[in-house]
């Protein structure tokens, strides 16, 4: 008697246990929901995304040295097409530059369009017009390399009105940076130097180094959207 009492009580345990267990998972699905929600990060600010640019780019003329020195580019008033673009290049490999691959495999497609509407609204602030063509007149020297690189067909009559919004507004730019740009394009079988374009990769190679210095700095003179908007910290 004791025995059968004793398995029958077994009996009702186990499916007072097992009644309780099926239950369980619908009982907890919103707490497990909530907390699924409290542990997914939060989606990071317009400030947030930016932060990592600023510690560069918001300086005025300030300088990196890889692959050499020079001032990192402005980027204040270029284009978000392009600056998405370029983006996208330092996360694939397009664009090869340690920093800038770091900063970018860290960005979501999101992030980069949030990055390139922000600096592309934010230009010059006073009104001057930019000529609609080039601001001043090459001289003997650069005249006929403007002509056979053919900056015009692409980057606009004044340099400053792309025809694509993946290409780059170049007037105005630091010299320094758009001679290492150029020099990037000309660059083959580098692991960490070099961009793989081929229409630019076709242009700079029919260069030497002084002729794309020459051209750069004429480029850099002429008026330009291009600006830097530096921090307080940086002022």
């Amino acid at each position: 008697m004791n025995k059968l009492l004793t398995t029958l009580f077994v009996l009702a345990v186990a499916c007072v246990t097992s009644l309780v267990n099926a239950q369980a998972p619908a009982a907890s699905a919103p707490a497990a929901a909530k907390a699924a929600a409290a542990a997914a990060p939060e989606p990071k600010s317009l400030e947030g995304k930016t932060a990592m640019c600023m510690g560069c780019h918001a300086i005025p003329r300030y300088q990196t040295n890889f692959p050499e020195v020079y001032k990192v580019p402005m980027i204040w008033g270029q284009g978000a097409g392009y600056i998405a673009a370029a983006l996208t290049e330092y996360k694939t490999g397009g664009r090869k530059h340690p920093t800038m691959r770091a900063i970018a495999t860290t960005l979501s497609d999101q992030d980069i369009k949030d990055i390139a509407a922000y600096f592309s609204s934010h230009g010059k602030e006073d009104d001057g017009a930019i000529p609609d063509k080039l601001g001043k007149e090459p001289d003997a020297q650069v005249a006929p390399l403007l002509q056979k690189a053919a900056c015009v067909s692409c980057h606009g009559a004044n340099l400053s009105k792309p025809i694509d919004p993946s290409y780059p507004k170049i007037a105005g730019q630091h010299a320094d940076y758009l001679f290492v740009a150029l020099k990037a394009y000309k660059t083959d079988n580098n692991p960490i130097i070099g961009r793989t374009n081929p229409i630019m990769g076709a242009i700079a190679k029919q260069f030497s180094n002084a002729e794309l210095k020459a051209l750069a700095a004429y480029v850099s003179s002429l008026p330009s959207e291009l600006t830097v908007h530096p921090e307080d910290r940086f002022r």
